[in-house]
């Protein structure tokens, strides 16, 4: 789809008609999405877009024109930025790599309550994100306990590339590690926190998805098998293995999970706290820990 916009149109006259076009497309984000696209194609802050709501796009208008056009398609924003904050950090963004979202911010959350007792006292702390992708769990809990290092797999070597990339961003190049491995099976030694946004799921279901996820995020990082929970199988067969004593695992889950995967924890001999609820209060993730013996 072609979008017009002229260099003498204004940034407010093209939020107003962004904002029309998208809502005729189906984005319930609408308003949202043509305000981040005009800052981004335009370089300005957001104060500078209410202070200056009447200045002309100029030079800004065809790349925001090609913005919007793309926008239009159902690519996310995330995508067509290239990049996506979570917890207060920008993460760049790769075909490989799921964009971060909020409800995993409840992942982080939880591991840090976790971690109450050892958060101010972190050295030697070691941390596992199984399945990282583009790195935002290990590196956000990595910023969080500065004594701590960590070790992030995954088995896109795509992914891995970007959570290389933005572990130097982000400052925390020289304690995170990275390995190309099929969940545990390349990982050496213990931890004391795992954490993993595993693929959740069922693959039925990855057919009905909005566009936005179903076409550009990466499947596999999606496929949770026939019922969206063979990762979880996969993770409690290997977390004896992969825990030290007094170590635990915090795993984001779908919405509709919290019974499902602890059933599976519990019978594999681990205790539950949580679920955690996201932002949306709804059950987002879960900690798991080793039964006292």
């Amino acid at each position: 789809m072609s979008i017009a916009l002229k260099p003498e149109t204004t940034r407010v006259e093209a939020l107003k008609h962004l904002g029309e076009i998208f809502r005729e497309a189906g984005i319930e984000t609408a308003q949202r999405d043509a305000r981040l696209l005009l800052l981004n194609a335009t370089g300005i802050a957001h104060t500078d877009l209410l202070s200056g709501a009447r200045v002309p796009l100029g030079d800004a208008a065809a790349k925001l024109a090609d913005h919007a056009a793309r926008r239009v398609t159902r690519e996310p924003v995330a995508r067509i930025l290239g990049e996506w904050e979570f917890w207060s950090m920008p993460f760049t963004l790769t075909a490989d790599t799921l964009v971060p979202r909020p409800d995993s911010e409840t992942v982080v959350a939880a591991a840090l309550i976790g971690l109450k007792d050892r958060r101010h006292a972190a050295d030697g702390v070691r941390v596992l994100d199984l399945g990282t992708g583009s790195g935002c769990l290990l590196i956000a809990l990595l910023k969080e306990l500065p004594g701590a290092t960590g070790v992030g797999t995954d088995i896109s070597q795509g992914a891995l590339e970007a959570a290389q990339f933005n572990a130097t961003r982000n400052g925390v190049a020289e304690r995170a590690h990275f390995v190309l491995s099929d969940w545990e099976k390349n990982v050496e030694g213990q931890f004391d926190v795992i954490v993993s946004n595993p693929p959740y799921i069922a693959d039925k279901v990855i057919e009905g998805l909005e566009p936005e996820v179903r076409v550009h995020d990466p499947v596999r990082a999606l496929s949770g098998g026939k019922d969206g929970l063979e990762a979880y199988r996969a993770i409690a067969a290997a977390l004896p293995g992969l825990l030290k004593d007094g170590g635990f695992a915090t795993l984001e889950i779908g919405s509709d999970q919290a019974e499902t995967v602890s059933a599976i924890f519990l019978k594999a001999g681990f205790t539950i706290e949580g679920p955690y609820a996201d932002f949306g209060a709804r059950p987002r993730a879960i900690t798991v820990r080793p039964k006292a013996a």
